[in-house]
């Protein structure tokens, strides 16, 4: 209870439209703590604790999605598409207790949230969500926006920090994954790609998400269409590419994260189709390089995540939380099994994209 008061003091911090009365833990984020405030007047909203040792610039975070969700709601038709801030009494974004960073989002009513894909319709759903996020921010200046994790998706450091692991090898672990580290030693020159396209300019810099599963686009719980985007602490400037192939590592596998039998893990190309449907038919400002690179953006997506689930089981599961013991080396092996796939599947994921993206 007195966790709770506590809470409802850290609510009276911001202007709410009444009195907060209530506020119990909600959703299942792994980053930071989230809560379900209800006020005297009914009227309910979402309570987050940020998790700083994540996200070491809080100022620059709340910029970002300031600055973004702003941009959003002038474009906006429905006032549910873009998610609203709730100010401190000051005017702020967020509220700096003694030990914590706060921040209060109006809750978006009349919405679902789903942890998987339950028909290619959701999957495409999905898709619209993005591309339409992606779209309606194409005219923002992305070198505006802070890095809230410096490096997130420049594959090649991922790679050196694998390679630094690895020659270190602490645990001694390294003999036991011997064919793990040849398959992504094998595909390194290849994982550089996408970053030396967007150093070069040859891919557009663009405002992105950079945490593109299906449960951070709420979709409307009558219509089941795509309502809003969620969860933007990772909204960064980056490529559209990254967007999408993460979007396909998450959404198109047919087997979960740390399956152990990776034989059931596959790309689905329906799923694949679904998605590159809705990508490139709600996001018609995608420039014929990033089309082109579609295919390889769900293939360096999905190896820079295997690549950091194997560096994590060679330096001892310090950065992903594991349950069981070889979890993160499960992990590696379905994402590598998922690159895999592609590969076997190239051409027709190549062909997708040319059908699709007319």
């Amino acid at each position: 209870m007195e966790m709770n008061t506590n809470l409802l003091d850290v609510l009276r911090g911001f202007r709410l439209d009444a009195e907060p009365v209530s506020c119990e833990p909600y959703g299942c984020g792994h980053i930071n703590v989230t809560y379900m405030a209800v006020a005297a007047s009914g009227r309910r909203y979402i309570l987050q604790r940020i998790n700083h040792h994540t996200f070491r610039d809080i100022p620059g975070l709340m910029e970002n999605i300031t600055a973004v969700t702003e941009f959003l709601r002038a474009k906006a038709n429905d006032p549910r598409g873009v998610l609203t801030l709730v100010k401190t009494h000051d005017g702020a974004s967020f509220l700096h207790t003694q030990d914590a960073y706060w921040r209060v989002y109006d809750f978006v009513e009349d919405t679902i949230c789903l942890q998987l894909p339950e028909t290619d319709e959701d999957f495409y759903q999905s898709a619209i969500g993005f591309g339409t996020f992606q779209q309606m921010l194409s005219d923002f200046p992305a070198e505006r926006l802070h890095e809230t994790i410096p490096n997130f998706h420049n594959t090649p450091d991922r790679y050196r920090a694998f390679l630094e692991v690895l020659e270190r090898d602490a645990l001694h672990r390294a003999a036991l994954v011997q064919p793990e580290i040849e398959f992504a030693l094998a595909r390194q020159s290849e994982m550089g790609v996408l970053q030396s396209a967007l150093s070069s300019g040859e891919l557009p810099l663009r405002v992105t998400h950079n945490d593109t599963k299906l449960n951070n686009v709420l979709l409307d719980a009558k219509t089941r269409k795509a309502c809003c985007v969620i969860d933007l602490d990772t909204v960064m400037p980056g490529t559209s590419v990254y967007d999408f192939g993460d979007s396909i590592r998450f959404g198109a596998a047919t087997a979960a994260e740390d399956e152990k039998d990776v034989s059931k893990m596959e790309v689905s190309l329906e799923r694949f189709r679904a998605f590159t449907r809705g990508y490139t038919r709600s996001c018609p400002n995608l420039t014929k390089s990033e089309i082109a690179c579609l295919a390889i953006g769900a293939k360096t997506m999905t190896m820079e995540c295997g690549v950091r689930f194997l560096t994590d089981y060679l330096d001892g599961d310090h950065y992903f939380a594991t349950h069981r013991e070889g979890q993160n080396l499960d992990r590696a092996r379905t994402q590598f099994k998922l690159v895999a796939d592609m590969e076997k599947k190239w051409d027709a994921m190549q062909k997708i994209v040319k059908e699709e993206a007319k």
